[in-house]
């Protein structure tokens, strides 16, 4: 198999994508490389109102930020529980941010429209959020949906219900799905339900661009492959897949 892996467990068989016919993609740091500075403004953004919103110093509202998001899944679920934020407000305050600096992928674009079935953005942001980049990376008219966290009704990746709740609202069979990660935590579930899981890293990652724990699980088995590339891991699994059969004439 000439898929551009990196292994988590050497040796370890790789998982086919034969059944798959439905690819699932989270969005901030999976379809655009970790390198641009989106998800490091929309991270100062929640600094911010949460500092405002319980007037504490920066630096306090971003442990509070960590806490939540470690604790809850996102900062916004903890929000909500803790302190009673209305959400709406919060996620537009936080996904305003400038993507002038994310250019088109056609390559991705292309790779993504090779692959044979449905494609849908899962995120813990927002679908307005989600367009957004969708379109700015010119991948947009390649997905059949987007689900964020208002479809989500606010329980986010990677609790199991969060995950119940995405497959009962598309219609999607785990076992015919591929689901496509920046963090290994948001794998596991999916892999349980029977869900081929595909981690996405950025080369020469550095423990200094994100939280410790956030590294956490990737050597686990629910990690059936890991990609630096993902444009090219999809090229790959798309010339490997079984030619459409045609309904008789």
């Amino acid at each position: 198999m000439t898929i551009p892996l990196l292994s988590p467990f050497p040796g370890k068989p790789s998982v086919a994508f034969d059944a798959v016919d439905t690819w699932v993609f989270d969005l901030d740091n999976t379809l655009y490389p970790a390198h641009h500075d989106l998800w490091f403004q929309i991270d100062a953004r929640m600094k911010g109102y949460i500092s405002e919103l319980l007037g504490i110093p920066p630096d306090d509202a971003f442990r509070i930020q960590k806490e939540y998001y470690r604790r809850y899944g996102t900062s916004l679920r903890g929000l909500m529980i803790e302190h009673g934020v209305e959400p709406d407000a919060f996620l537009a305050h936080v996904h305003d941010v400038d993507l002038s600096g994310l250019d088109a992928s056609p390559r991705l674009a292309a790779a993504i429209e090779a692959l044979p079935g449905a494609k849908i953005v899962y995120t813990n942001g927002s679908e307005r959020h989600a367009r957004n980049v969708l379109e700015k990376l010119g991948i947009d008219a390649h997905f059949a949906a987007v689900h964020d966290i208002v479809a989500a009704e606010f329980h986010p990746k990677p609790t199991e219900e969060a995950y119940l709740r995405f497959l009962r609202a598309h219609g999607v069979d785990p076992t015919h799905s591929a689901m496509f990660e920046d963090l290994a935590r948001n794998l596991e579930v999916p892999h349980r339900l029977g869900m081929v899981t595909v981690l996405v890293v950025p080369p020469d990652e550095t423990i200094a661009a994100r939280e410790s724990w956030e590294f956490e699980g990737r050597e686990d088995a629910y990690v059936d492959h890991i990609t630096e590339d993902l444009a090219g891991f999809l090229e790959t699994v798309a010339r490997q897949a079984p030619p459409p059969v045609s309904e008789p004439g």
